[in-house]
C-alpha cells in the first residue's frame, strides 16, 4: 500500500499527533488509517437525529479493520420544516454548504478516507459531490425511512390535509391528529421523495453498500449496514479504489435508468447533473428523455403509486429493482464493495436474498410484486420523467409523468401570472383558479432566490377533484419529490436571466404536449389563432421591453448563491465568479 495520506501530512504538520491524542487518541492510533465520519447528525429533523447512533456503529466497523476514526458534523435544514415559508430559499443552497463544510473537514483534518452518513434531501446529493470533488476513498451510509403513521400515512399528506382544511372538508380535531401521526420515528420521510429518491440513486451509483439504502431507521439492519460500510472503508483506503473510479458514464446512465424505473423525485435532476459535472461526465436532458422512452416504470410506491417507500427494502431493496433491468443496465461497473454490480446481484443471489427478504412482506399482507413490477409486465411502458422543450422552455423543462394520468398527455390552458408562491397558493385555495387554467408562477429559480420547492401549490390543486386534471402548473422553481398532477418545473432559462418565461402573460395560451415533448406559447390574450413564427416575434418584442427585477437577496449565503447559481439544467451549483 502506497504511504497514508494522514502519513504525508503528519509530516508537514507536527502538531497533528499531539492534538489528536488530546482528543482521546493514543500514540498507536496516530499510526493508523484516518477515517473521516461525515455526519448530517443534528436535532435538525428526523432524518438527522438518529445518526450519532449510525455513527458510533461506523467507527465500531473502522476499529475492527484497523482505522481510527474522527466524526465531523454539519447538518442539514428539513424541507417539510422550511417548506412554504422563506426558509425554503436556503434548501438548495445548503446542499453548497455541506458539499464546503465536507471539503474544510477533510482538507483540515488529514484523513485518508471518508464514510459519509445522511439521509435527507440535500445531505446524500452534498455527500455525493463531495465525495467527488475529493476524490479519496468514500464510502456512503443512507440513514434510512422512518415508519408509517396509521393507514399509511406519511407527511406529504399534511399538505393536501391543510388544503382540505381550508376548504372546510376537513376538522381541526382531524387535521391536528394528521400532524401528530405522520412521522412516528426516525428516518427520511416514507413517502418516494427526494430523500428517499437520493439514497437509492447512492447505492444505485455503487457508492452505497447493496442494500444499505432505505433500510426502515428502527431495525437492527442500518447498524450492521454502518458498521459493515466502516470496515469496507478501510479495504478501499489500502486498494485506493476512489469514488471517480465507481461513478462513470456507464455508472451515470445507470442511475438515470434506475430513476426512470423508479419514478423518483423530478429533484434528482438537478443532483444527477450536478454530480456528472463534478465527476466530468456528460449530462443532457436528451440523455435522460432517450432513456425514459425505453425503460419502464416498475415501482408502485407514493406519490406515483399506493404503497410507502418504507417497503421496498422488504421487498428485496434497490438491487430487486436492479435485478429486473440486469440486461438494460451495465453490470461491469465498479462499486464499493471492491465488486462490480454483477458481482454483486450474483452474491446476494447466491445467499438466498432475493428468496429470504420478501418474506418480511407478509407482516403487510403484500408480495414483491404488488411494489416491484416484474420488467416483461410494467406498471407503465415509459420511464417516470420526460424534459419538455419549446418556446417557454428552449433549455428545458421538466415533468414527473408516472405522477399525471396516463391519459392526461396534452393540455392547453389560460395563462394566470404569479410572481410569488404564497399569491398563486392563495388564488387556489379562494377558487380563483378554475378548469383550463395555467398557472405560472416565475422568479423562482436558482438565480431569482435560490429556487425553492412549491409544493404545497402543487398539493392545492391535486387535491381538489376538479383542478387536479384540469389545471397546469408551469414555474422555473421546482418541486417537492411528493408532489403529483401536472407540474412542470425547472423551466429554462428561467426569468431571472431573461428567458421567455418572465414575459408570458395573463391572458396567453400554453400548451404541452407528452408525445411530441413540448412545451409553447400558442396564443395571446389578444390573439389566440398565430402561427409558431409569430408567437416566436411576440415573445421576443416582449423581451426588449423586459427589465430584470432588482436582487432578492444582495448578503448572506443566498446573496452568494443566487449570483454565483448555474442553471437548473447544470445542477444548480455555485461557479466560481469569474470576475
Amino acid at each position: 500500500m502506497a504511504e497514508l495520506r494522514s502519513t504525508q501530512r503528519r509530516k508537514q504538520a507536527p502538531e497533528a499527533d499531539a492534538l489528536r491524542m488530546g482528543c482521546g487518541w493514543s500514540e498507536e492510533d496516530t499510526h493508523k488509517p484516518w477515517v473521516l465520519i461525515e455526519s448530517a447528525q443534528g436535532d435538525s429533523h428526523p432524518s438527522s437525529v438518529h445518526l450519532d447512533k449510525v455513527a458510533q456503529s461506523v467507527a465500531k466497523g473502522v476499529l475492527v479493520a484497523g482505522g481510527i476514526s474522527a466524526t465531523y458534523s454539519c447538518t442539514d435544514i428539513c424541507d417539510g420544516i422550511a417548506q412554504g415559508t422563506v426558509g425554503m430559499d436556503y434548501s438548495l443552497a445548503s446542499r453548497e454548504v455541506m458539499l464546503m463544510a465536507t471539503e474544510m473537514h477533510l482538507q483540515g483534518g488529514h484523513f485518508d478516507g471518508i464514510c459519509f452518513l445522511s439521509s435527507g434531501d440535500k445531505a446524500v446529493p452534498a455527500h455525493l459531490l463531495a465525495a467527488l470533488r475529493l476524490n479519496v476513498p468514500s464510502i456512503v451510509v443512507p440513514g434510512g425511512l422512518m415508519d408509517s403513521g396509521p393507514d399509511g400515512l406519511t407527511l406529504e399528506g399534511i399538505g393536501t390535509a391543510a388544503a382540505e382544511r381550508r376548504r372546510g372538508k376537513l376538522g381541526e380535531p382531524e387535521f391536528r391528529h394528521q400532524q401528530i401521526s405522520a412521522c412516528p420515528s426516525v428516518g427520511a420521510c416514507a413517502f418516494f421523495g427526494t430523500a428517499s429518491t437520493m439514497q437509492l440513486l447512492a447505492e444505485g451509483l455503487g457508492m452505497a453498500l447493496p442494500n444499505g439504502a432505505l433500510v426502515p431507521a428502527h431495525l437492527h439492519a442500518l447498524q450492521n449496514s454502518a458498521r459493515k460500510s466502516g470496515q469496507q472503508l478501510l479495504n478501499l483506503i489500502q486498494s485506493n479504489l476512489c469514488p471517480r473510479d465507481i461513478v462513470t458514464q456507464a455508472a451515470l446512465d445507470n442511475a438515470l435508468m434506475l430513476h426512470a424505473a423508479t419514478g423518483g423525485s423530478t429533484n434528482a435532476l438537478l443532483h444527477l447533473a450536478a454530480i456528472a459535472q463534478v465527476a466530468e461526465l456528460d449530462f443532457s436532458y436528451q440523455r435522460v428523455n432517450e432513456i425514459n422512452q425505453h425503460i419502464p416504470f416498475l415501482l408502485n410506491v407514493k406519490p406515483s403509486g399506493r404503497l410507502n417507500a418504507n417497503m421496498i427494502w422488504y421487498a428485496g431493496g434497490v438491487y430487486r429493482i436492479l435485478k429486473e433491468l440486469r440486461h438494460d443496465i451495465d453490470t461491469t461497473v465498479m462499486t464499493v464493495t471492491g465488486r462490480t454490480l454483477g458481482e454483486n446481484l450474483d452474491a446476494l443471489d447466491d445467499d438466498g436474498w432475493f428468496e429470504r427478504q420478501p418474506l418480511l412482506l407478509a407482516n403487510y399482507q403484500a408480495t414483491v410484486e404488488d411494489i416491484i413490477a416484474p420488467r416483461q409486465t410494467p406498471f407503465r411502458e415509459k420511464g417516470a420523467l420526460q424534459v419538455l422543450f419549446g418556446n417557454i422552455a428552449p433549455q428545458g423543462a421538466v415533468i414527473k409523468t408516472s405522477a399525471i394520468p396516463e391519459n392526461l398527455r396534452q393540455f392547453t390552458g389560460t395563462v394566470k401570472v404569479f410572481e410569488k408562491s404564497s399569491d398563486a397558493l392563495e388564488a387556489i385555495l379562494s377558487d380563483a383558479i378554475v378548469p383550463g387554467d395555467a398557472v405560472v408562477i416565475r422568479y423562482e429559480g436558482p438565480a431569482a432566490n435560490g429556487m425553492p420547492e412549491q409544493f404545497y401549490v402543487t398539493e392545492a390543486i391535486a387535491s381538489h377533484p376538479k383542478l387536479a386534471t384540469t389545471v397546469a402548473l408551469i414555474t422555473d422553481g421546482r418541486f417537492s419529490g411528493a408532489s403529483r398532477g401536472p407540474v412542470i418545473g425547472h423551466v429554462c432559462p428561467e426569468a431571472a436571466h431573461g428567458g421567455p418565461l418572465a414575459v408570458v402573460q395573463t391572458g396567453d395560451t400554453v400548451s404541452f404536449d407528452l408525445d411530441a415533448g413540448t412545451l409553447n406559447v400558442v396564443g395571446t390574450a389578444d390573439n389566440t389563432d398565430l402561427s409558431p413564427e409569430q408567437i416566436t416575434t411576440v415573445l421576443a418584442e416582449r423581451l426588449t421591453r423586459w427589465h430584470a427585477p432588482a436582487k432578492h437577496y444582495n448578503s448572506g449565503l443566498l446573496g452568494h448563491y443566487t449570483r454565483c447559481a448555474q442553471p437548473a439544467y447544470q445542477g444548480g451549483l455555485m461557479a466560481v465568479p469569474t470576475v
